[in-house]
């Protein structure tokens, strides 16, 4: 995709403070995880739809409480996913549906209780929006690579809810992000099929698939089905 401009969707202060102040004191019944990509009609789509898609698998139901959202730092605003993306999540068996385009803007920053960019540049241009994103941010695949380093008789049970269990899931990621390192920088890349054939697409959609498994896994403390 085209290199996003660096001041595309990123709010001014006074935009920041005004949201900022609006969603202050409101419950936080929910956990909204935020997907985050260049053009969000490849990969962030794909990661949304699919999470979404193995969270109804495990749990029967998506629900209000957790909330799968996606954006993009140069997002073709209203724009469809990409057919071979659409492809793609049939081939899971994910809904396409209603998907439109964003982009990325400081209030999808603020809400989010999770964002998990597509690479470490993705990354390091939300946690640069500000709002103490950087504790809650990750790549997919670094949040993937932590999470299965976490005991999962560390979190609190399933019972106790998934917003608790989600919560406390962010917080020990963000613990062990300093001592759990990649092996390579490109470990934590999953790179842009934009303009590529069906094939390429597949091969990024099953790199999802595998690092979506065991984090939605520890989301909701059901396995897959076999």
């Amino acid at each position: 995709m085209t290199a996003p401009d660096a001041g595309r969707g990123i709010g001014n202060g006074e935009r920041a403070a005004e949201i900022t102040t609006t969603f202050v004191g409101l419950p936080r019944d929910s956990f909204r995880i935020l997907h985050v990509s260049t053009g969000n009609v490849c990969r962030s789509p794909i990661t949304e739809r699919l999470t979404r898609h193995y969270v109804k698998q495990r749990l029967g139901v998506l629900g209000g409480a957790l909330i799968v959202e996606s954006a993009g730092t140069w997002g073709h605003e209203g724009a469809p996913m990409e057919t071979n993306a659409e492809a793609v999540l049939a081939d899971f068996g994910a809904d396409a549906s209603g998907f439109v385009g964003r982009e990325l803007l400081d209030e999808h920053v603020i809400m989010a209780d999770l964002v998990l960019t597509a690479t470490r540049d993705h990354r390091a241009q939300v946690i640069s929006m500000g709002h103490s994103a950087g504790l809650r941010t990750f790549t997919l695949k670094e949040f993937t690579r932590l999470v299965r380093a976490i005991d999962p008789a560390t979190l609190p049970p399933l019972e106790d809810g998934v917003v608790v269990r989600a919560r406390a899931l962010v917080r020990a990621a963000a613990a062990l992000r300093g001592w759990l390192l990649a092996p390579t920088a490109e470990a934590d890349e999953v790179y842009d099929p934009y303009g590529a054939p069906l094939p390429f697409f597949r091969s990024i959609g099953g790199e999802i698939h595998q690092a979506l498994d065991p984090v939605v896994t520890a989301l909701t403390g059901v396995a897959a089905r076999t």
